[in-house]
């Protein structure tokens, strides 16, 4: 049995970004649980807290998704007053 390959020096581990025909690639497939559960536990909030998030990404023109990651990333609740940091994130849609 051969030793699975080190990944890439700024890798996290995580699940494979490409189109592996594994979802959990060559990590073993604990690893896709243990990032499938950490994301469920990112987004899993009250029902609550979730309703105000949606409202305010709503009227910042952002989806829940974006607004939710913009808190866990950076720990900032937007506001309109981050016209430009509102502008980046939709620059990152994709096409």
């Amino acid at each position: 049995m051969t030793e699975p390959a080190d990944p890439p020096r700024l890798s996290n581990n995580g699940p494979p970004l490409d189109d592996d025909p594994r979802p959990w690639g060559a990590n073993g497939i604990g690893t896709y649980f243990e990032w499938a559960a950490a994301q469920k536990a990112a987004f899993d909030v009250p029902y609550d807290i979730a309703l105000l998030r949606a409202r305010r990404a709503e009227k910042l023109g952002l989806t829940y998704d974006e607004y939710s990651l913009e808190i866990l990333e950076r720990g900032r609740f937007l506001n309109a007053e981050d016209a430009e940091r509102i502008a980046a994130i939709k620059r990152r849609r994709p096409l």
